[in-house]
């Protein structure tokens, strides 16, 4: 039996369901995730996006992405959880904010992207492989 991903936003607007276990985890500490959360980096679980079940509607935010891809960050337009992110790079697929599950201790990171723009103050687990910028491909399975 498949395994599965539940979660959803703070007021309960916005409910997920996900088939499958990630392709990668990681934190990412780019200047627009930090931006994006409030804080020093942005934690994310990759799937397949054909994997995701979800009602409610979420409002999205686009941007461009140092890379040049657009990443559209989708969150409760009633609450304004962060939930879901696109990115043009990795078409198919679909992040997933791990502090949205509702089991967030299935979170189990596997590296560090955009280790060159993180905080001083913001601290990861020094055993996680990290990237100044994006990894090579053979590691997060993109191309």
């Amino acid at each position: 039996m498949p395994t599965k991903f539940t979660g959803g936003c703070a007021c309960g607007a916005i409910r997920y369901e996900i088939a499958g276990e990630p392709m990668l985890a990681a934190h990412c500490r780019c200047r627009d995730c930090q931006r994006a959360t409030g804080t020093g980096h942005s934690s994310f679980m990759l799937f397949a996006d054909s994997a995701l079940r979800m009602t409610g509607k979420p409002k999205y935010r686009d941007c461009k992405a140092l890379s040049g891809n657009t990443v559209s960050r989708g969150f409760c337009p009633d609450c304004g959880s962060p939930l879901i992110a696109r990115s043009s790079g990795y078409p198919g697929t679909i992040t997933v904010a791990p502090g949205s599950l509702d089991d967030p201790s299935r979170f189990n990171p596997q590296m560090v992207l955009f280790a060159a723009s993180g905080q001083p103050w913001d601290h990861h687990d020094p055993a996680l492989p990290s990237f100044a910028t994006s990894p090579p491909a053979d590691k997060t399975g993109g191309g």
